[in-house]
């Protein structure tokens, strides 16, 4: 009998089973609302073929091409700044929504346009909704996911613009035999089609739960965060931090609470603490941020993705199919690496990713200087080993791209801001990356004829070898560390940390004054 009674308390003591991770559901919610970027990569992708069949059709000169690629970048600059300031004020999910709709009606409007105006106002309203998209993706995701998963899952935005441009390849080289006149047409006009399905994808999704905690909504931010963290306790920690970060006290619970106004509160103090009158630390943060994202683009990806077919041709490649199939290969080896990085980023952290895949991209590039130079030396010959080298540096150039620099960026500067201006930094990283594509992409072609095509490439390869210095010395490693935490990499306090010394800087200002009467 006596063992008989002791089974139930065997039974009561046994150790509960761990919690399943809710891995799935975070990457469910990473998948939706990465899904925003396709409409860059697409767009980018299917301009690099598109382009040479407008030009014809519409007849444009090569200077109307250049401004046509990059005044994109140009317009999402603008988008990337709404979206900031919407997603602060409608949330983070309404504003995936907004950038799809945006992008539906302006991939009709170019599929449809009759002459350049038309298809340029088409170029505006994309350029728009790219903006929304590339800035909300990120910070949505990275407010979702835990810290344990935050770089793969964050990494989904740069893998589905490498997918987008994949597709964009693929409907160049599938439309390519259809008449001049309307082959393009359908190339852009399709691409309305991912952004309906993603308007769909998004109504499903949560919320994010740090959006809700910065209204003051505890109990709707608790149960994403009980959904998206690996467990319970995770969640209540995630939720205190957040809490701390927008100002909540610690004591203060509820469903729906008062959000206290503090410093860097109010959409004005936004501005201060982050442009006008930052702190050193902020500086530091702002100044990596930036600076990732510029040399993102200065090392010559959008040359490399927009004109490709250029490049290939100017290597000695011809026939739009030879031209086309290659890009689509390129497209290929994009996407794989993309995808085989996704998953190193938690493991190897992001500084030594991104140091070795710009030290690649370096070599990459003075390869491709190398054989186009070569090439075009000899326009008269075909010399085989310059046209290899060219075909290689290229596929070699995107490959490590795609493991570091690319991915990184919008993982990284998702990241190292602090919730209160997370938003703005972000859009203003997206403003810097934005800009300098626009500068690269709207270049190209009058800098080819400047310098030679393969000078270009010399000089991205400069523009890489100083990047490597910058990420060396400006660039800490974020790997597995919570969001509210990362900030003291750059030397900041805590924001209770940072309360008390305010307080305590009060009193003693209080007491100065008394002592003085």
């Amino acid at each position: 009998m006596a063992s008989a009674a002791a089974l139930p308390e065997a039974a009561a003591v046994q150790p509960q089973p761990k919690k399943k991770s809710n891995f799935k559901y975070a990457c469910t919610c990473a998948l939706s609302a990465s899904m925003a970027t396709v409409v860059l990569g697409y767009d980018v992708g299917v301009m690099s073929g598109a382009s040479l069949y407008i030009k014809e059709d519409l007849r444009l000169t090569d200077v109307q091409v250049e401004i046509m690629m990059g005044i994109l970048s140009v317009y999402a600059l603008l988008g990337s700044f709404a979206g900031a300031r919407t997603s602060d004020w409608i949330g983070r999910r309404y504003t995936v929504i907004i950038a799809a709709a945006i992008f539906f009606a302006g991939s009709l409007l170019m599929g449809f346009a009759v002459n350049y105006v038309m298809f340029m106002f088409g170029r505006f309203v994309c350029g728009m909704g790219v903006g929304f998209a590339i800035m909300v993706a990120p910070v949505y995701t990275a407010e979702v996911a835990p810290a344990s998963t935050r770089g793969l899952l964050t990494s989904f935005t740069e893998v589905f613009i490498n997918v987008g441009i994949l597709l964009g390849y693929v409907s160049n080289f599938a439309f390519a035999r259809l008449p001049p006149h309307l082959n393009w047409r359908i190339m852009l006009g399709i691409g309305a089609l991912p952004s309906a399905l993603l308007a769909l994808m998004v109504l499903g999704m949560p919320e994010s739960p740090r959006w809700l905690v910065m209204k003051g909504r505890l109990a709707d931010a608790r149960v994403v965060l009980e959904k998206t963290s690996d467990t319970p306790e995770e969640a209540v920690e995630r939720l205190d931090q957040i809490k701390a970060a927008a100002g909540i006290p610690h004591d203060l619970d509820g469903d729906v609470v008062a959000v206290p106004k503090r410093k860097g509160g109010n959409e004005k103090q936004v501005w201060k603490e982050l442009i006008f009158s930052p702190t050193p630390v902020m500086r530091r943060i702002l100044l990596a941020a930036l600076g990732v994202h510029f040399f993102q683009q200065a090392t010559g990806s959008d040359s490399v993705v927009l004109y490709s077919p250029r490049v290939f041709k100017s290597a000695g490649i011809t026939g739009d199919n030879h031209l086309l199939g290659v890009t689509c290969a390129m497209g290929v080896t994009k996407t794989l690496f993309i995808l085989l990085a996704t998953f190193q980023i938690d493991r190897v952290g992001r500084r030594p990713l991104l140091l070795t895949s710009t030290a690649g991209m370096l070599v990459c590039l003075i390869g491709l200087g190398t054989g186009l130079t070569v090439v075009g030396q000899h326009p008269d010959e075909k010399i085989t080993w310059a046209i290899g080298l060219c075909i290689a540096s290229t596929l070699a150039y995107v490959s490590f791209f795609s493991m570091g620099l690319g991915p990184i960026t919008s993982v990284y500067v998702s990241e190292v801001f602090p919730l209160r201006v997370r938003a703005l930094g972000f859009a203003l990283g997206v403003a810097c990356n934005r800009v300098t594509s626009a500068a690269i992409s709207m270049t190209f072609l009058s800098l080819s004829k400047a310098i030679t095509i393969g000078g270009s490439f010399f000089l991205y390869a400069g523009l890489a070898a100083l990047g490597w210095l910058f990420f060396y010395a400006f660039v800490p490693e974020t790997r597995g560390q919570p969001l509210e935490d990362i900030g003291k990499l750059f030397g900041m306090k805590d924001a209770a940390v940072e309360d008390d010394d305010d307080t305590a800087t009060k009193d003693k200002q209080v007491k100065a004054a008394v002592e003085m009467n």
